[in-house]
C-alpha cells in the first residue's frame, strides 16, 4: 500500500484492474470483497484481463465473475490462450512421426516382456510357454517382412508430413483471407503460414457471451454483432450513470499501428468533456481518446479483443475507426501492453480521481533468497516474462504518478503460484500441492480484506468517528 493521505469515502475513487489471463480470477475475488464491504467506487478502469472486470463492474455485473456458475467457474476457461490450430497440427504431426519411427523399437521392447514371461512359464512346467514365444516370433517375422513394416513405415511418415503441411497451408490462407485487404501483412507469403502461436479468440468469445448474458437478462438469444452489443452497452451505462451499481468506465489498449496507447471510456460531465475532446480540439488528443458514448460507441468489443490479445504471441484485434473520426475509417491492430498501467493512472487523475485502488495478481517484489525455479515449458516462460514486465511497470507507474492522487492503495498477493496461462491451476512449491483458479479467487477475496478493507477503510472510519466526537 502506498498512500499520501488517509482513505475517505467522500473522495472520487477509482478501482484499477491490471493483469493478464488467469489474473482475472484474482480480480474476481477482490471485486467480491469490495462489493460485500460496500466500498464506494466512482470509476472502474482496466488493462489486459482487467478490462473484463471493469466492463462488467461498470454495469453492476461483477457477480458474473465470482458466482459459483460465473465466468471464471466455467470449464471453458481452460481453453483460453490455447495453441493456435496450425501449431496443434504441427505438434500432432511431430508426435505421429516420432511414434511411427519408434514402432520398430516397440516390437523389440515387447521381446523384453515376452521372453522372460516364456521362461517363467517354462520353469513352471506349462505348455503355454512355447506357444507365447512362437507367437511372438511369428509376429516379428510378419511385421518385418519385406512387404510389411519396412515398406509401409516410410509411406505413413510421408503421408503424415504431407497432410500436416496441407493443413497448415489451408490455415494460413484462411487466416489471411479473414483480414481486411488493407491490413494484410507484407513480406514472404510463407511467413503467413506460421502465424502467432497462441489463440485468444476463445477468451474473447467467452467474455463477449458473458456480457451479452448480462445485458440480455439471461435470455437464450444469439449474441449480436460486436458493434450492436457495444452500442447496447454504451446506451445502458449512459442512461444509468449515477444509479446504484453503475460506475464510470476507463479502458486502455495499445495501438500497434499508431504506436500509442488508446483510451476508451464513458464518464459523467464535466470529466467527459475533459478527457474526450470535440472534433475542434487538439489533434493529438483526438487520436488517442475515444468516448464510448460518442464516435467510439461501436468499439467496446473491439477494445475487449485488443485487451485480451498479447503482443507477439496472439493475433492482434482489428478495429475499424468511424469514417468521421480522427483516423478516417482506418483499420488498426490492437493488443495489450503491461506498461499501459501508467497511462491508465494518468487518465484516472485527469478524470478527477482523488484516490486509486490498484488490483494486481502479481506478487510483491521479492527480496534476497526468494528466487524460484524457472519454468521450462514455453507458456510458463512467457508467463514469467509477463509477471516481471507488469511488476516493473506497476512499480514505475505508482512511483512516478502517486503525487497526482491524494492516496494510492494496492491490493496484491504476497505469493501467487498461478501464472497468466495457468488456467487449469498450478503447482505451488511452498505448499507442495496444486492450486486451482478457485483458490486464486479466494486469495483475492482475503487479500482485499487483509490489505485494504480492514486496515484502511475500517481504520479511516474509526478515525472519522473519533474526530467527530472530539469536535462535539
Amino acid at each position: 500500500m502506498t498512500s499520501s493521505d488517509s482513505y475517505s469515502p467522500d473522495r472520487r475513487t477509482a478501482l484499477i484492474l491490471t493483469g493478464t489471463g488467469a489474473d482475472g480470477a484474482y480480480h474476481a475475488g477482490v471485486l467480491r470483497a469490495l462489493h460485500e464491504a460496500g466500498i464506494k467506487i466512482d470509476v472502474v478502469a482496466g488493462r489486459g484481463i482487467g478490462v473484463v472486470g471493469a466492463v462488467l463492474t461498470a454495469v453492476d455485473g461483477g457477480a458474473r465473475l465470482w458466482d459459483a456458475k460465473g465466468l471464471w467457474a466455467d470449464r471453458g476457461v481452460a481453453e483460453f490462450y490455447r495453441w493456435s490450430w496450425p501449431v496443434r497440427v504441427a505438434l500432432l504431426l511431430v508426435a505421429g512421426i516420432i511414434g511411427l519411427l519408434a514402432s520398430p523399437l516397440i516390437f523389440f521392447a515387447l521381446g523384453l516382456i515376452v521372453y522372460p514371461l516364456g521362461l517363467l512359464l517354462g520353469m513352471a512346467g506349462l505348455d503355454a510357454a512355447s506357444r507365447v514365444v512362437d507367437s511372438y516370433g511369428e509376429l516379428m517375422a510378419s511385421a518385418f517382412a519385406p512387404d510389411a513394416l519396412p515398406t509401409w513405415l516410410p509411406r505413413l511418415i510421408t503421408l503424415a508430413v504431407v497432410g500436416g503441411l496441407v493443413a497448415i497451408v489451408i490455415g494460413g490462407v484462411v487466416a489471411t483471407r479473414r483480414v481486411p485487404f488493407r491490413r494484410r501483412p507484407r513480406g514472404t507469403p510463407a511467413w503467413a503460414l506460421v502465424g502467432m502461436p497462441l489463440d485468444a479468440s476463445t477468451a474473447v468469445a467467452h467474455f463477449t457471451k458473458g456480457l451479452w448474458d448480462l445485458l440480455g437478462g439471461g435470455a437464450a438469444l444469439k449474441v449480436p454483432a460486436p458493434a450492436d452489443l457495444s452500442r447496447r452497452f454504451g446506451e445502458l451505462l449512459l442512461e444509468n450513470l449515477g444509479q446504484p451499481g453503475f460506475r464510470e468506465l476507463l479502458l486502455v489498449v495499445h495501438d500497434l499501428d499508431a504506436r500509442r496507447d488508446l483510451i476508451f471510456g464513458l464518464l459523467r460531465e464535466p470529466f467527459r468533456r475533459v478527457l474526450f475532446p470535440p472534433p475542434t480540439a487538439v489533434a493529438a488528443r483526438r487520436s488517442e481518446a475515444f468516448d464510448l458514448a460518442g464516435l467510439a460507441r461501436n468499439h467496446l468489443i473491439d477494445v475487449l479483443g485488443g485487451a485480451l490479445s498479447i503482443s507477439g504471441v496472439t493475433e492482434p484485434a482489428l478495429l475499424r475507426f468511424a469514417p468521421d473520426s480522427y483516423w478516417r475509417g482506418e483499420v488498426h491492430r490492437l493488443s495489450d501492453r503491461a506498461a499501459c498501467i501508467g497511462r491508465l493512472l494518468e487518465e484516472a487523475a485527469a478524470a478527477g480521481v482523488e484516490q486509486a485502488v490498484i488490483v494486481s495478481a502479481c506478487p510483491e517484489l521479492p527480496g534476497p533468497h526468494e528466487l524460484q525455479r524457472p519454468h521450462l515449458d514455453p507458456l510458463g516462460r512467457l508467463g514469467e516474462h509477463l509477471v516481471a514486465a507488469e511488476t516493473a511497470a506497476l512499480a514505475d507507474a505508482v512511483r512516478h504518478l502517486q503525487h497526482r492522487f491524494r492516496a494510492v492503495y494496492e491490493i496484491r498477493p504476497e505469493h501467487n503460484p498461478v501464472g497468466a496461462f495457468d488456467l487449469n491451476g498450478a503447482y505451488d512449491e511452498r505448499s507442495d500441492r496444486r492450486q486451482p483458479l478457485s483458490e486464486s479467487m479466494e486469495r483475492g477475496y482475503e487479500d482485499a480484506y487483509r490489505e485494504f478493507i480492514e486496515p484502511i477503510v475500517a481504520a479511516s472510519g474509526e478515525k472519522l468517528a473519533r474526530d467527530a466526537t472530539e469536535h462535539e
